[in-house]
């Protein structure tokens, strides 16, 4: 049976010896001359001998514990320490000074090292063997994202050909009984193309220069956000409390994740049912919230826990079926930008997705500002609640709509 973590890749690779200390250092000559000294001191002082013959074995076991020897010299090493001990207190005997049964000590110290060596070089075993497991993990995640991030963008180019033809067939077979059939066709398509940008989105969002920051108003970005979406869909749309917040961060990244949250409060309310979106600074100064709030459906406790999963998509009341990617996309943008996403939902009585931001103000304002400046304004000490809101939100309180209200956050 095979260690349950071990990658394939690693079951059929030849296992790696652990990896020892080699060659002499400065603190094995001071070791070996610690201990001709008390060797010496064994047969001078031999009424006093346990003493050193003590400190030659804590020596030693202290040695080995910084310097893991391979086997094969920590046999030598061993053999050599048996010897000369056994000899110096042979001496003794020899004299007199000393007992025979006082040459029983070195065998049983011998054999409490050799059980220290076993188990050290077990540790070191099992480290190399999770050292490599480490390593092959990484590579197959390393390999996993390219292959996404490649087949997302090698699948771009006929889906969009597809596409195009697809809606010119539609244009074409305007008011005929086919036109149904293709509509369907460039729905599925169109469905097809977001999946493979949100794919790759996600597996992007690991790399390193994932995000081009740079300044970003919430305030304003949410307004843009709010005239963009109006028209798309007859919902009750209201925008709440705008706190004028200016951070750092990706505005094109914040605005895929903003849409993906705006489009799942869209698929979960009917017409007429409000959508708000609204923009709270923290007490503190040092995180924002962009909330997007709807009298939806809501979600279902047993699904809050695996909502942000890639490929989960709930039921969602009418019009087309969603990837399953969008809150995994938002998800991968607050996390990169160092944030947060958080749900509060209850079944029939909406839901607020939260992302939360680090509030990083641009160089120029720290330039600009004077000295005892609050980090975002006076508008962040505000307590007034948004227009709209429910009780409580905006000091993260669910208040008395919290009642039988589920939330969960991700990190």
């Amino acid at each position: 049976m095979h260690w349950p973590h071990r990658p394939p890749a690693l079951l059929h690779r030849p296992r790696h010896r652990p990896r020892f200390h080699g060659g002499v250092a400065w603190v094995d000559v001071a070791w070996a001359a610690f201990s001709v000294a008390n060797l010496a001191a064994i047969v001078i002082f031999s009424h006093w001998e346990t003493v050193p013959f003590h400190f030659i074995w804590i020596s030693l076991t202290l040695l080995y514990g910084f310097r893991v020897w391979a086997t094969r010299p920590t046999a030598w090493v061993l053999a050599v320490v048996m010897i000369t001990t056994a000899a110096a207190i042979g001496w003794d005997v020899y004299r007199g000074a000393q007992t025979v049964d006082e040459l029983n000590e070195v065998p049983l110290m011998a054999a409490m090292f050799w059980l220290m060596v076993w188990h050290a070089q077990r540790r070191l075993a099992a480290d190399t063997e999770r050292e490599l497991v480490s390593e092959e993990n990484a590579r197959l995640l390393t390999t996993q994202r390219r292959f996404l991030q490649d087949a997302s963008h090698q699948l771009r180019t006929p889906i969009t050909i597809a596409l195009g033809h697809a809606e010119l067939l539609a244009t074409d077979l305007a008011g005929r009984q086919e036109a149904r059939d293709i509509q369907v066709v460039v729905g599925e398509l169109t469905r097809l193309r977001r999946l493979g940008e949100r794919l790759l989105m996600i597996a992007a969002s690991e790399d390193p220069d994932f995000l081009r920051p740079e300044p970003v108003a919430l305030d304003r970005f949410t307004r843009e956000l709010f005239r963009k979406w109006q028209p798309t869909s007859s919902r009750r749309w209201t925008l709440g409390r705008l706190d004028p917040v200016l951070i750092t961060a990706d505005r094109e990244r914040l605005g895929l994740a903003l849409d993906a949250l705006v489009e799942n409060a869209v698929r979960h309310t009917a017409t007429g049912q409000r959508i708000q979106l609204s923009v709270l600074g923290d007490h503190d100064g040092q995180t924002a919230r962009m909330i997007v709030a709807d009298s939806g459906e809501g979600i279902a406790p047993a699904e809050l826990d695996r909502i942000f999963d890639r490929f989960r998509s709930g039921s969602q009341l009418g019009g087309t079926r969603g990837t399953g990617l969008g809150l995994a996309l938002v998800r991968a943008v607050a996390r990169a930008h160092g944030g947060a996403v958080r749900v509060r939902s209850a079944p029939g009585e909406g839901s607020e997705f939260e992302l939360v931001l680090p509030v990083q103000r641009p160089a120029e304002e720290l330039a600009a500002a004077p000295d005892g400046a609050p980090g975002a304004g006076p508008a962040l000490q505000g307590g007034a609640r948004a227009a709209g809101s429910r009780p409580g939100h905006a000091n993260g309180d669910p208040g008395p709509l919290g009642q039988g209200r589920t939330t969960v956050e991700e990190l």
